[in-house]
């Protein structure tokens, strides 16, 4: 892989991450795009943790707080919160990988963030009038239905941030509040998504196996047993596609933050929308890209 790839993939991986997107379906849809084979696990691991020191950053005084009373309500909360899309993790997960192997029902995940996004302002605005909840006014089943939307959220191209926030502002919780939260609830999924690709690494996941047909064309063995390769990702490309995600990513959530506080959410509903379409299009009808 390129640095220049390495980097494209930093840039959408950090923006896609915190805008209510889908930076997975958003990864899926360029790979199928550009022809781009699937990232390396250690070049994958290294995009989550640009991401996540961007979090890091942008929160550093929520993460503070939470890290001088560890035994809090809002601890609680997020332990709540992070529990079903753990569960969904296990149940789900060979399932969830072919999802994103074949990208199959990607535009329909892009148009279930659509509606996601559309219903969670129409209800953030009526509940408005009736007051909105702050961090002292959340419960543990604002937290569940929260964790429930982040679960629907794994397979690729329905947005974390997109379903976390709408879940908030579903339960009429602030909506600079929802987005803190979200973003908070995005640390214990980042830092999953890192130990399960470390325990890969370390049993040797970011290598590929070759039959004897693939390795006599490839010139890379010739006695017939399986040969182990590993993928020629450079460490200046890791560097690059790490540096890219996490300051692409400060920025995206920072701008984030400003859009829910001030804004509404339905022009990134405009753009799933269209681009769900879009794919559905081409995966039954064109077929350029599917």
């Amino acid at each position: 892989m390129s640095i220049f790839n390495a980097v494209i993939l930093g840039i959408v991986q950090g923006l896609t991450e915190f805008l209510p997107v889908s930076s997975s379906g958003h990864l899926v849809l360029l790979q199928k795009l550009f022809g781009i084979k699937e990232p390396a696990l250690l070049f994958d691991t290294m995009l989550h943790l640009g991401t996540l020191l961007a979090v890091c950053v942008v929160l550093w005084k929520d993460i503070l707080a939470i890290l001088k009373k560890i035994i809090q309500p809002l601890t609680g909360y997020l332990i709540i919160a992070t529990v079903p899309a753990v569960i969904a993790a296990f149940a789900f997960g060979k399932k969830i990988d072919q999802a994103f192997e074949s990208g199959q029902f990607l535009g329909f995940c892009f148009l279930i963030t659509t509606a996601l996004l559309i219903a969670a302002e129409l209800l953030s605005r009526r509940a408005a009038e009736g007051g909105l909840k702050k961090n002292e006014g959340m419960n543990w089943l604002d937290a569940l239905v929260i964790g429930l939307f982040q679960a629907i959220a794994i397979p690729p191209g329905i947005s974390r941030s997109g379903a976390t926030i709408s879940g908030a502002l579903s339960r009429r919780l602030d909506r600079d509040f929802a987005a803190r939260f979200s973003f908070l609830l995005s640390i214990p999924a980042i830092l999953g998504a890192l130990i399960f690709q470390t325990k890969d690494l370390l049993k040797g996941g970011a290598a590929e196996t070759f039959s004897l047909e693939e390795a006599a064309l490839a010139c890379i063995g010739s006695d017939g047993a399986p040969v182990t390769v590993y993928t020629g990702i450079s460490p200046a490309a890791v560097i690059a596609g790490t540096l890219a995600a996490a300051i692409v990513g400060f920025f995206a959530m920072k701008m984030m933050l400003k859009i829910v506080r001030e804004k509404s959410l339905f022009g990134f509903a405009i753009y799933t929308g269209v681009l769900g379409i879009l794919v559905i299009f081409d995966q039954f009808v064109s077929h350029l890209v599917f």
